[in-house]
């Protein structure tokens, strides 16, 4: 007997990825009915823009080149307006192993405040990460107040130094709120 006529998915089998006659009609309609109805789900915009987990990228003229969709209570869940969402790759390896080359990431430019309080001793958790232009280029790094009216601009990746901006210096398009990335192994 074939196995196709048992039941198996034979797309599955030799490729990995399931073909629509394998999944029952339900769920079909279902997914079907979720992606056509926009009150679900909230296309944001993917930018060509990159913003360099290391010294910069220049983004003259970037533009929206795709739509991503998110679920809106997802968004809402994380406190995201669709409104002030944007998506820009990163690029370099100074944000790594967090954030890797060609990643994704989610951008909240309702929250382009840069932190205003000193870290309390002790806090060992991880600053948050944000999207900014520095000296005219398009970053992605860990923020934290090191003095009054001076920024930390920390890396992940231990082989780059953290350096000291001017909060004045440094404009923050919005906090990074989500990533993704495709497994290349």
């Amino acid at each position: 007997m074939a196995a196709a006529e048992l039941g198996a998915d034979v797309l599955y089998v030799l490729t990995g990825e399931r073909s629509a006659a394998s999944l029952p009609p339900m769920i079909l309609q279902s997914i079907s009915e979720q992606l056509s109805d926009p009150t679900e789900f909230a296309p944001i915009p993917l930018y060509s823009a990159q913003l360099a987990a290391g010294d910069g990228a220049t983004n003259d003229g970037a533009q929206i080149i795709d739509n991503l969709a998110f679920r809106r209570d997802w968004l809402k869940g994380i406190g995201v307006s669709p409104q002030s969402a944007v998506i820009a790759r990163a690029t370099g390896d100074s944000m790594t192993p967090t954030l890797q080359p060609g990643d994704a990431l989610l951008i909240d430019r309702a929250h382009a405040d840069p932190p205003t309080k000193l870290r309390a001793p002790g806090d060992t958790r991880p600053a948050q990460i944000y999207a900014l232009v520095d000296d005219g280029h398009a970053r992605v790094k860990r923020l934290e107040l090191a003095a009054p009216g001076m920024l930390m601009l920390l890396s992940d990746n231990p082989a780059h130094a953290p350096e000291l901006r001017p909060v004045a210096a440094v404009s923050i398009i919005g906090k990074v709120v989500w990533w993704g990335h495709t497994n290349r192994e």
